[in-house]
């Protein structure tokens, strides 16, 4: 089993996918919440639009009624090249310190962290580019796959001799980071995203609002496909990111599946958390941005301007002979006249190359203000393995300010060891993008 980059022939310490401490550490039980009000409400995937099967009522009985809560649970698996995988959780039994999964929403790697005890000695230090599939949840629960990590980062510490090691998301370890050389004109959003898709080897889930939005014209000179990639997602406010083999881009803050439906919000209370954190700032005092463009090959310029009183619907182009085309576009209509002062209104730097393209850029640049307006995490008592980024939330139990505002899921965080499993999540404001 040496070549799958493991030591799986030592194997020490009792049970299976249990957290352990090392030498000289006092272990605390895990931690029961103090009630539970979600009921059984199995939340839809925000990505990959399937069930979950987690019994929360389950969980929140427990612990509301003193019964021991069930234990955290685990399954570790080592791939090799032709996806033959080996169990390493009976390795890891007894062993596992601490376990941390970070998701993030963005093409920024997802992050595993092991901590391993190795007190004894009987741990081998495993190879760079082992790839780990991971899924976390309950004792008499069904798993949660978390996805493909790759190995990176190793280290051995002690005393007490402990071995932690770093894995980062597989799919962006490829050649995404490669520099090239191409362009695009007057294609769909999805015609680009499947080209890139397809070039590795990745499968395209392209949200409905933006699949069908016409790029004029896209230039990739000396740059990756993951900056191209990010470069395009900020065009339209999107989310551009590789998931468990999917190129993913979505609208921002959308919370719909990649076929365009709605996604059911999540509810989370105060008795789920035993931590918040709620912060508010003016946004800069922002309210309007403007976009400059202009059209070398027609000779005209201008500037688009938009607020919250901007709303958008999308009209039919003319060809060369004054005839409407099958093609669209987007407009903007104001409900009412813009009143932003020049000190409340952000004027964007980059030069665009026409109005379609300046409007497009504003937009998202003005929704991403409005969704920094306000921030808000919790860390959850009883840990939610099927919480993922893109989940839209509501909460109950805070400030009413708090308890109004519409969140969506930005980063989440699960966490296995001696304090149980708690999920920490970071939460931003939803946006009407007044589409």
């Amino acid at each position: 089993m040496a070549r799958l980059g493991w030591p799986v022939h030592r194997q020490s310490g009792p049970g299976r996918g249990r957290c352990r401490r090392p030498a000289g550490k006092t272990r605390q039980p895990v931690r029961p919440a103090a009630g539970h009000g979600m009921g059984g409400h199995a939340v839809i995937d925000a990505l990959l639009n399937t069930q979950t099967g987690i019994d929360l009522q389950t969980l929140a009985s427990q612990a509301l009624h003193g019964q021991p809560v069930s234990q955290p649970d685990y399954r570790i698996t080592v791939e090799d090249k032709d996806g033959n995988s080996t169990d390493l959780t009976p390795v890891f039994a007894g062993r596992l310190v601490s376990l941390t999964l970070t998701d993030h929403r963005s093409l920024e790697a997802d992050m595993l962290d092991l901590s391993l005890d190795d007190s004894d000695g009987l741990l081998d230090i495993p190879n760079r580019g082992a790839r780990l599939r991971v899924a976390i949840g309950w004792k008499g629960q069904p798993l949660v796959d978390k996805g493909v990590y790759t190995v990176d980062e190793i280290e051995h510490s002690g005393s007490p001799d402990t071995l932690s090691i770093r894995a980062r998301s597989a799919d962006l370890r490829t050649g995404l980071s490669q520099q090239r050389e191409r362009s695009y004109h007057n294609q769909t959003v999805r015609q680009i995203i499947t080209a890139l898709a397809e070039a590795h080897k990745l499968k395209p889930v392209i949200g409905a609002t933006l699949a069908e939005e016409v790029v004029p014209h896209l230039d990739q000179t000396s740059e990756s496909d993951a900056n191209l990639l990010t470069r395009l997602a900020d065009q339209f406010d999107a989310i551009g990111t590789v998931k468990d083999g999917r190129l993913l881009f979505i609208k921002a803050g959308e919370a719909t599946t990649a076929s365009g439906e709605p996604m059911p919000a999540i509810t989370l209370t105060r008795q789920d958390g035993d931590q918040h954190r709620f912060s508010i700032a003016d946004g800069q005092n922002y309210t309007a941005v403007t976009a400059r463009w202009q059209n070398a090959d027609k000779g005209t310029q201008g500037e688009v301007t938009v607020d919250a009183n901007t709303r958008y619907k999308r009209v039919h182009t003319q060809t060369k002979k004054g005839k409407t085309s099958k093609k669209t576009r987007q407009v903007a209509v104001q409900t009412e006249p813009v009143t932003s002062s020049a000190e409340n209104t952000k004027v964007l730097r980059h030069l665009y190359a026409s109005e379609a393209t300046a409007l497009r850029g504003a937009r998202a640049a003005f929704a991403k203000l409005q969704r920094g307006v306000a921030t808000f995490s919790i860390t959850l008592a009883i840990g939610r393995p099927e919480l993922r980024t893109e989940l839209p939330v509501t909460v109950s139990g805070w400030k009413p300010q708090i308890d109004a505002t519409g969140w969506l899921i930005s980063q989440v965080t699960h966490t296995m060891g001696d304090g149980g499993y708690t999920t920490a999540v970071e939460l931003e404001m939803r946006v009407n993008d007044n589409q």
